[in-house]
């Protein structure tokens, strides 16, 4: 995996990007257009992976980074969880909250991706700058 120099290239960021635009075109359909605490949930938890991931990307330290990409994954698990409240309350189509689940599903799981990446390679570091430990 090669090293992102921006927050922009990160593959798990312009996917998030997706479900941000995904969810906004869904807040402009029929009742959920007109519940602005509902569309204003779910248009949050959407714009809260893209941005937790751009935030930790700009950390200091890998643990940072992973920390924020945790908050992000959770918060594309808000966006699916609350595809079914749209459902049940028939303020969109079972078809589209399934597109939205699965875009919801495919950047958790680049987002875990990337923080398994960033774990092993956080591991692997540190075990190559440990000295040997003095005896004596």
């Amino acid at each position: 995996m090669a090293t992102a120099r921006i927050f922009e290239e990160l593959e798990c960021w312009k996917e998030s990007r997706e479900l941000v635009k995904m969810v906004f075109k869904a807040c402009e359909i029929g009742k959920l257009s007109k519940d602005f605490g509902t569309s204003n949930q779910i248009k949050r938890a959407a714009v809260s992976v893209m941005n937790n991931i751009a935030e930790g990307h700009g950390r200091r330290s890998t643990k940072e980074f992973i920390r924020f990409l945790d908050f992000a994954q959770s918060s594309s698990l808000e966006v699916k969880s609350m595809t079914y409240i749209l459902v049940d309350l028939d303020y969109l189509s079972e078809e589209s909250c399934i597109t939205i689940r699965h875009k919801s599903e495919q950047v958790k799981k680049m987002i875990r991706g990337l923080m398994h990446y960033l774990d092993t390679y956080n591991i692997n570091s540190r075990t190559q700058n440990l000295e040997p430990a003095s005896r004596g």
